[in-house]
């Protein structure tokens, strides 16, 4: 749990924010191909010269655009990803012996980080066995059927976006931008919030709530992007 529940001030600068991400750290993001990604707080890691992160993001983004500029400054010693096609700069990195890479299917790369959000000890699942995926993992057999145990993924932080975000830190997402977004802000001791548009309390209805303000530790308003 994070040190700053309980202090009430979850709007902050950026450079507050930033702040609390340091040399090392493992850092959750949310998007697919940069759509969703947190890009000012992206921004904001660069410019404070955050490195040697692990990341957990479903995928490497585009060349030039949200996390990708995290590889291309060469800002992480490690990346945990489902897909990492679109940005050359991941295989230069990691054939070049610079960049530790984990591959996970996407499916299970969700289910690892719903399990770390919700303390579960893992995921059983049959993607994977008889490839790659599956050397150095434990087989575990129920029924009759044959699974590989999953371990759940955590992070220190995890950077997610809203389209509108309250003053509690209740999040609503635009359409496809909700792409890992709330999984991630059940799975890290410190969640930071970046909205495009940042609203009273009670302007987003009850029931279109997806992440409660209860997750969020801090909040940057970010503009939307153009």
């Amino acid at each position: 749990m994070s040190t700053l529940t309980g202090t009430g001030i979850k709007v902050v600068s950026l450079a507050e924010a930033i702040s609390h991400v340091t040399d090392g750290m493992t850092v959750m993001s949310g998007g697919f191909m940069g759509c969703g990604n947190p890009h000012r707080l992206v921004a904001g890691l660069l410019e404070a010269g955050v490195k040697d992160l692990t990341l957990i993001c479903t995928d490497a983004s585009r060349p030039g655009y949200g996390v990708a500029q995290l590889v291309e400054q060469r800002r992480l010693r490690r990346l945990i990803a489902s897909h990492v096609g679109l940005n050359p700069a991941v295989a230069e990195q990691m054939n070049a012996g610079e960049l530790e890479v984990e591959l996970v299917p996407q499916g299970t790369l969700a289910e690892r980080i719903r399990a770390g959000g919700a303390g579960l000890g893992g995921v059983l699942t049959p993607t994977g066995l008889g490839t790659p995926i599956a050397e150095g993992k434990q087989v575990v057999e129920v029924d009759g059927r044959q699974f590989l145990l999953e371990k759940p993924l955590h992070a220190d932080v995890a950077l997610i976006t809203g389209y509108r975000i309250d003053l509690f830190g209740n999040v609503w997402y635009r359409g496809t931008t909700r792409n890992f977004n709330p999984v991630m802000a059940t799975a890290a001791d410190l969640v930071i919030a970046e909205a495009d548009h940042l609203v009273e309390v009670g302007a987003i209805p009850p029931e279109d709530v997806v992440t409660p303000g209860v997750l969020v530790d801090l909040i940057v308003e970010g503009g939307e992007l153009a």
